[in-house]
């Protein structure tokens, strides 16, 4: 059994040194004893507006272990994230996950890397459009020259901590980090991925071919833990993005100020379109506001107009039923007196019928006398 797992580790090292920068290839390597633990180190001053940070990592090369340092790196193209490599435990080995670029950040076995990975997706900033912001709590920005591009969010670092007292470097496995994706970090396996660019694979490379950067040299404190910009290979691999001297440095330098007043006035422009755009945007919602003001307003005096219309209808209805009452009872009373007079007309007449009857009967006795 032990024979097999020699061979096998044999071949897998074999593979290794026929594979430059294997795991940006994508290239799954798989060994059969833990990474060393993750060296503490600070994070250098991003150089400049737009880089992304890349933390650093445990590879596997000929001669065991070597350490890449962070760097940063600028991203492929607008709104990319990376999602760093990790070792994960299965099948009785270590197996190195590579790292890739994409939409979303996704599941890198919950190491917690630091600057933003801290295990649980990315914290260090995010994409506003064409530019990205850093979070200035926890990545290392010049405030000063970084006030458009920074902000401040301390809880969302609270939320995706996995906290790594012991600095291990891989996932599963004795010892290992005990984490399960979470929805949001499968979010990225429906992505469109793209691997590490040109300038990561030969930091990788770089770091490969320095013996200095192996294990079984430095005891896993590599004296270079992070570095400003990639590394390129060669004796001043780890001077990439700081200071150093000569003509061909110094001609790096002025193309690299070129770059970045191009990009400068480019991120100007864009700013001032944005900005236009906005003021553009702004007068319209103010002439929507103002109409629809004035629509509210019109609808109020219509509202009015109505409730006054309608007030003027009430009393009008109500002296109409008031007139109406009114005749009512005049032609009730009227009626009343009609019935009343010819029974008063009668009385009379029959008291003028009476009246002659009862003077005609002395005439008949003085008649009889005479007689």
């Amino acid at each position: 059994m032990r024979l097999l797992r020699s061979a096998r580790l044999l071949l897998l090292a074999l593979l290794v040194s026929l594979v430059p920068a294997s795991s940006y290839a994508g290239v799954f390597i798989s060994v059969g004893f833990a990474p060393p633990m993750l060296p503490v180190y600070d994070q250098p001053p991003c150089p400049e507006p737009g880089l992304m940070w890349t933390p650093g990592y445990w590879a596997y090369g000929p001669d065991g272990y070597y350490w890449v340092p962070g760097a940063w790196v600028p991203a492929p193209y607008d709104g990319a994230l990376w999602t760093p490599g990790y070792w994960g435990w299965g099948d009785d080995l270590y197996m190195w996950h590579p790292g890739y670029w994409g939409d979303h950040v996704g599941y890198y076995g919950g190491v917690n890397y630091g600057f933003g990975y801290m295990g649980i997706g990315f914290a260090g900033g995010m994409w506003r459009g064409h530019n990205f912001f850093y979070n200035s709590a926890i990545m290392n920005v010049d405030r000063g020259r970084f006030h458009n591009n920074m902000y401040e969010d301390r809880t969302i670092i609270n939320n995706t901590t996995i906290i790594n007292n012991n600095h291990v470097s891989f996932s599963g496995g004795r010892g290992g980090i005990q984490h399960q994706p979470r929805p949001e970090e499968r979010m990225a396996d429906h992505d469109r991925h793209m691997g590490g660019t040109q300038s990561q694979m030969q930091h990788e490379n770089a770091a490969r071919s320095d013996r200095s950067f192996y294990f079984k040299n430095n005891g896993g404190h590599p004296s270079t833990t992070a570095v400003s910009r990639p590394m390129s290979g060669g004796q001043n691999s780890r001077m990439q993005g700081g200071a150093s001297s000569g003509a061909r440095q110094g001609q790096q330098n002025n193309q690299n100020q070129q770059r970045n007043s191009q990009v400068q006035q480019q991120q100007n422009q864009q700013r001032n379109s944005q900005v236009q755009q906005q003021q553009q945007n702004q007068q319209r919602n103010n002439q929507v506001q103002q109409n629809q003001q004035r629509n509210q307003n019109q609808q109020i005096q219509n509202q009015q107009r109505s409730n006054q219309v309608q007030q003027q209808n009430n009393q009008n209805q109500q002296r109409n039923q008031q007139q109406q009452q009114r005749n009512q009872q005049q032609n009730q009373q009227r009626s009343t007196q009609q019935q009343s007079r010819p029974a008063q007309q009668s009385q009379p007449a029959a008291h003028q019928q009476s009246a002659p009857q009862q003077k005609a009967a002395p005439k008949s006795e003085s008649h009889e006398k005479e007689k």
